[in-house]
């Protein structure tokens, strides 16, 4: 990898805390940014964001919308990134008809409670399906994941719900991928599930698929060790 840099892009409502504990492996190894998003209503502008402050050329992982985010940066940039991880994510855009209306009422039901009680009782609520049902009662990363959420306003969230409502399909992008690729995911992220991830695995040329075991959509957070390992063989392809 040499001076390459690796950076990571947090998801919804998320910040350096989701990727903190797999940094310590990652940084033994290249020098480790995590990104900022842009405080915006739009995935591409997020990117263009990230692009104006990034190395020439540069590693990239996202997770969840972050991951989104990174393929919207493949999409204006595909020189500039030397490997790709996509983690617990999707690339589709949003469904038409009845599915994609439930989609909007769920996240506006969220945004409603976080602007009525506070964005804690919003994150307490979403947490609750993000993890594996085995750590809902781990209150130290529970604990983490809430006061992660919490640093961040229901405007912010209004924002980032609006950019991902609009979200562009990303079939083409995955499928013009030619650099080293992960897809990883946990095995029981029930927002983010393990077919979704073989679909985008079919879909990139030479891809990696990776599952996690024991892990729900925050899988960076959940089983660091197990994504690190898999994040260091990534950046070991050729």
């Amino acid at each position: 990898m040499g001076d390459e840099a690796l950076l990571l892009v947090p998801g919804l409502m998320c910040d350096h805390t989701v990727w903190e504990p797999v940094m310590p492996a990652l940084e033994a190894r290249l020098r480790c940014t995590v990104v900022a998003l842009a405080d915006v209503d739009d995935l591409a502008r997020m990117a263009h964001a990230l692009l104006a402050d990034a190395p020439a050329r540069f590693a990239l992982a996202g997770h969840s919308m972050g991951a989104r985010v990174a393929l919207e940066v493949l999409r204006q940039a595909p020189q500039r990134v030397s490997r790709i991880a996509l983690l617990d994510t999707g690339y589709l855009a949003r469904a038409p008809g009845a599915a994609g209306e439930e989609e909007a009422r769920k996240r506006q039901s969220l945004l409603d409670l976080a602007r009525a009680q506070g964005v804690r009782a919003m994150a307490t609520e979403w947490v609750q399906g993000m993890v594996h049902p085995q750590r809902i009662a781990d209150d130290v990363l529970i604990g983490r994941i809430v006061a992660m959420f919490e640093r961040k306003s229901a405007d912010t969230f209004a924002r980032q719900i609006r950019a991902l409502l609009g979200r562009p399909d990303a079939s083409a992008v995955l499928g013009a991928i030619a650099v080293p690729a992960l897809v990883l995911c946990g095995r029981q992220d029930s927002w983010a599930p393990v077919p979704q991830h073989q679909q985008i695995h079919q879909r990139i040329a030479q891809a990696t698929l990776a599952v996690v075991e024991e892990a729900g959509h925050m899988a960076p957070m959940e089983r660091p060790d197990a994504v690190s390992a898999h994040l260091l063989r990534w950046l070991d392809q050729d």
